[in-house]
């Protein structure tokens, strides 16, 4: 079996580096997107395993683009990690409401990355 394909939806350079470099060494293949519409763009070039989506992204914001993945048939069933920096009370619960699988704060722990990955892909298969 290929390595899965994680879609990393993140409008910040420095988090695209380190999220694709700890995923990367942990065998995954990784694509980014600086937006939605990149998103957009690359899921119909291939479809994710999973996506990894910032929530606070430039014109559309990352919650209500996995809305929008969660209502289209074919996009549904890819597990969403919502990730972001505004890890307030209520956000968890908000990301979840949206149609994320889970959810992970920034910054990420590097250590601890791989194996969330790992578990949100065994649930989705």
């Amino acid at each position: 079996m290929s390595a899965a394909l994680i879609l990393v939806v993140e409008d910040n350079e420095t988090n695209q580096m380190l999220t694709v470099a700890v995923l990367e060494r942990d065998g995954y293949r990784v694509v980014v997107a600086g937006n939605t519409s990149e998103a957009r763009e690359q899921i119909k070039t291939e479809t994710p395993h999973l996506i990894l989506m910032d929530v606070q992204l430039p014109g559309e914001d990352g919650l209500a683009f996995t809305r929008q993945l969660k209502r289209n048939p074919t996009t549904s069933p890819i597990p969403i990690v919502a990730m972001t920096a505004h890890a307030m009370q209520g956000d968890a619960e908000q990301a979840i409401e949206a149609g994320c699988s889970g959810y992970i704060a920034k910054p990420i722990d590097t250590r601890a990355l791989a194996e969330q990955i790992r578990r949100y892909l065994a649930v989705a298969r």
